[in-house]
């Protein structure tokens, strides 16, 4: 009975001792504006919370995850049992779709009090002629972009890609592609003639024929003329020639693995003679790979080249050589290109820098 009245007389005093806290409580801590429109602007809802500690409360700070969401609050002191407001207003500008955006409140003494979500979906707006077509190709002419890039070229299996395009003058104009690089590969469809306010696209091929493959960079350069003018404008298409795809994930593969994905030189001097360094292509396969292509930007030049093949459990030892005289002050930075016919990854980057010197 003693050991029960000390144990009451302890927890009077902790309790008597126990710092008070404030409490910040929302019934509704959650708000759907459900779906609204980009074209109307933001929009707002004033969330409602209650001081329901036993002292009083100053917000500090409401942490957004998002400066689209932006929260209005009072710093003044929450007595316990007032309410106070926190106004959270959403820009839909540019953010189409569904979205959900969490906001912490922090008190005067940095400790997380209430968190507040608001969601919705946004309906996007009718974008313009310029926003769908960014490129001004020059006499009315306008494009969706220049580049259309493709990943693999498998031999013997076509690829397709497009470039959207408007004409927005009031007057039918004459389009004209004229190849500056040709891989000889390309097959392009654009009409001759585009009528006011016509729109539609410029489609592009490649087929890599099966008994005549082709390995690496496949690239395309076209200048735009409208009504025989240029204003410089070019279309560019390419892409990476490798094998044909295997017909049987179950048959035997090659699988080629790097030892080095960049190779540094540091500070060369210019005067310097040929300086090499050295990387380990192994097949860790089980199938004989096959070297198809290397290719260069012609800063430094590599042992590997095509052809080479490497059995099943092997290696080979390639060295890449570096010609400070032949190379201008300043940094130098370079990518060779490797494909071969490892099924999963044909094409690997290896990065090769200096620093050359006087």
């Amino acid at each position: 009975m003693a050991k029960q009245i000390i144990i009451l007389i302890l927890l009077t005093l902790y309790g008597l001792q126990a710092p008070a806290q404030g409490s910040l409580a929302f019934d509704t801590p959650r708000w759907d504006f459900g779906t609204i429109q980009e074209l109307d602007g933001p929009v707002s809802h004033t969330f409602t919370g209650e001081n329901r500690g036993d002292k009083p409360l100053v917000i500090l700070d409401v942490v957004t995850s998002c400066g689209c969401t932006v929260p209005r609050f009072s710093k003044r002191p929450i007595l316990p049992g007032e309410k106070t407001e926190i106004t959270v207003t959403y820009d839909p500008a540019n953010r189409p779709g569904v979205f959900s955006k969490e906001l912490t409140v922090y008190s005067s003494e940095r400790k997380k009090i209430a968190a507040l979500t608001v969601q919705g979906r946004v309906t996007p707006r009718p974008k313009s002629i310029e926003e769908l077509y960014p490129v001004d190709a020059g006499g009315g002419l306008r494009l969706a972009s220049t580049l259309n890039a493709f990943a693999y070229i498998h031999v013997g299996e076509p690829v397709q890609g497009a470039i959207g395009y408007v004409n927005d003058s009031d007057r039918p104009i004459r389009l004209t592609l004229r190849p500056l690089t040709a891989s000889g590969l390309l097959r392009t469809e654009a009409p001759a003639t585009i009528a006011p306010r016509e729109r539609g696209s410029i489609n592009f091929s490649y087929l890599i024929p099966a008994d005549r493959p082709r390995y690496g960079t496949l690239r395309d350069a076209l200048e735009v003329a409208v009504d025989g003018r240029s204003n410089g404008t070019t279309l560019v298409t390419h892409g990476i020639g490798v094998d044909p795809r295997p017909e049987n994930d179950e048959k035997a593969s090659p699988r080629g693995e790097y030892s080095e994905n960049i190779l540094k030189f540091g500070p060369v001097k210019q005067r310097e003679s040929i300086r090499k360094l050295g990387f380990t292509l192994s097949n860790t396969g089980t199938a004989e790979l096959i070297v198809r292509a290397v290719e260069g930007e012609g800063h430094v030049a590599t042992t590997l080249a095509p052809g080479i093949r490497i059995a099943p459990g092997d290696s080979l030892r390639a060295e890449v050589l570096l010609n400070p005289r032949d190379q201008e002050f300043g940094v130098l930075s370079e990518h060779l290109v490797v494909v071969t016919n490892d099924p999963i990854r044909p094409m690997r980057r290896i990065r090769v820098t200096a620093i050359i010197e006087e």
